[in-house]
This record gives structure tokens, sequence and C-alpha cells, in this order.
């Protein structure tokens, strides 16, 4: 399973893009491997649509790439590699394409929220979008948007980046991985859904990526970047169930986990529980609690999170290592 999730939005509109290539690792393909976009739209509408030929996702190993041609446009196509943004505006009908900086994606599929993920199991609808991304903050120290009040910025390690789950996750010992790759960033581009064109400039941006067998069996998240008079304040929680391929206690094979990460100013904060204390509350949806206190390192602090909705939301698709999506 590879997930790479993004997340744009601003007063008009708001969009989020959930590219997910779900590939049981056997030598025989299995009937679960599947290719699939969805994208959560305006108003909360949802439209995805995939494919059953999984070879035709690609991705990078190193960097921040990766993509799949649903449909091309013409014939004669067989590279399955990036292209130039001009290049793919031309030669692919349906199908997404992620560079460091510049997202795209043509889609002609179905609502979500109707039927399942493949062709034909719902109301068709369409959807296109062009956008590039200015980063502001991964997941460490940045160079903050204001110098204002930031007297520690000249001692920041700006350059060094963090794995978000721990050190760990750079190795094949939990699953899922989880990095969140963007943690703040600005968006500037189109969106064309089922007609209706929508142009953004300097959006909040959020963008992080999952891979590995399947997703938690319990998991949960909030995440917010666009605070109102705080354009250098960033908020991640998060955590779940994730599974221990081996353990040295007997019989334990997953662990119960959880995190907050902040960045403002120039400064990322994080806690987590080999760091501290960390405890939430979660219901099944409308409220989210989080709490912790970081109590090892130089810079001690405590940070609670309340995080709550009224309305309905919309159930998306994760994979499974049993069901597939």
């Amino acid at each position: 399973m590879d997930n790479n999730n993004s997340y744009s939005s601003n007063e008009k509109s708001k969009l989020s893009r959930i590219r997910r290539l779900f590939r049981r690792r056997k030598r025989v393909k299995s009937p679960l491997a599947l290719s699939c976009m969805q994208l959560l739209g305006p108003r909360d509408t949802y439209l995805v649509q995939s494919d059953e030929d999984d070879t035709k996702f690609w991705g990078w190993k190193y960097a921040q790439g990766l993509g799949c041609t649903f449909e091309w446009k013409g014939d004669n196509h067989t590279d399955i590699t990036a292209m130039m943004p001009e290049e793919w505006r031309d030669k692919v009908q349906t199908g997404f394409q992620v560079l460091p900086f510049h997202f795209q994606g043509r889609l002609n599929g179905h609502d979500g929220t109707l039927g399942g993920v493949k062709a034909n199991q719902g109301i068709s609808g369409t959807a296109e979008y062009d956008f590039t991304v200015r980063h502001i903050a991964g997941w460490g120290n940045y160079s903050p948007l204001s110098n204002e009040g930031s007297s520690k910025s000249e001692s920041i390690d700006i350059g060094r980046q963090f794995s978000t789950a721990g050190w760990l996750a750079n190795y094949p010992v939990f699953e899922p991985h989880w990095q969140i790759t963007m943690a703040n960033a600005r968006a500037t581009g189109s969106l064309n859904w089922n007609g209706t064109v929508y142009h953004f400039q300097d959006a909040p941006f959020y963008g992080e990526k999952n891979w590995g067998g399947a997703f938690p069996t319990k998991w949960y998240w909030a995440q917010c970047n666009s605070f109102e008079n705080y354009p250098d304040l960033a908020l991640t929680a998060g955590g779940g169930i994730r599974q221990l391929p081996f353990s040295f206690l007997p019989g334990k094979k997953t662990e119960t986990l959880g995190l907050i990460g902040i960045h403002f100013n120039g400064t990322f904060w994080e806690i987590v529980p080999w760091m501290g204390d960390m405890n939430w509350k979660v219901w099944p949806w409308g409220r989210w609690e989080f709490r912790g206190k970081c109590i090892d390192g130089a810079t001690q602090f405590e940070a609670e999170v309340i995080a709550v909705t009224e309305e309905p939301g919309v159930p998306l698709r994760a994979p499974t290592k049993d069901k597939g999506m």
C-alpha cells in the first residue's frame, strides 16, 4: 500500500487529494491490486476513479514523486515515468502526477459516497486540478515566514527534518509507515469540479505519505494550518494502533501511540511517547482531544488540543490487507 495525501483549501473551496496504490507483496499478483485516486471537493463532495492494473503506477524512491496514468490521449504511450507538467497536460486523459512542487490530476469517475471504488459503481463525475506548491515547513525546524520576534531563528538547525513516527520508521519495523512531508505550505492553481472552475492563490496546503501493508486497525488524525492571523502556525496530531512485525514482549503484536506536532515561527515542537507523556480521547466522529507533555530534552513544554465539528463528514476508503480498498 502506497498512499500520498495532500490537502489545500481557501475561503471559496476545499480540495483534498488522496492517491492510493494497493499492491499485495507477493510474486503472484493479488486480486486486490488496485491504483486509486480519491478527491474531496467543495461542500464535502467526493469523487473516485481506480484501475486494477497497478503496473501503471510509478514512484521515485528518494524524493516526492509518484503518479499513475489511467488513460492516455491517443495511442502508443508506454512510458511509465514522470513527465514535465506541459507534457503531462498534452498526453494524459485521466490520472495523476505528483512532483516535489507541482500537482496535477484528471479524474473521470463517480460519486464515491454512493458506490464502490471500481468503474461504473456510482453516479459519474469529473474533476481536474493543476497547481504549484510553495513549501514552508516539513517535519522539523524551518525558515520562519517572518523573523519578527524570532530571536532563536539564527541558531535553528533548519536543514534537519525528522521521521514523523520516530527514527525506526526509516526501517521495515512498523506497519504502516507515516511521514509528513509538508506540514505547512501554500498552493496556487485551479480546480475544475464537475464543470465549475475554482482558482486559488496561496491557499493553505498540507502533504503526507503513508506506505506499507495496510492502514492501522484504528487511527485518528487532526490537522490545521489555516489559523486566522497566524499564517506561520501549523498543527498536526494523530495516532492509532500499528503492527509490530517482531516484539521482545511475548504476545505483543501491536502498539498504541499518538503524537502532537506544532510548527510555529521557525521552530518545531513535538510531543511523542518516547519523549514524554501523551494521552487522547477520540469520539467516533465530531470531537478529538489530545494532551501531552514533553519532558525530555532542553525544551520542555505541554500542549492541549481540542478539535470539534458539527458537520457530518464524508467516509473515505483506506487499504486493508484482507479486503483491499
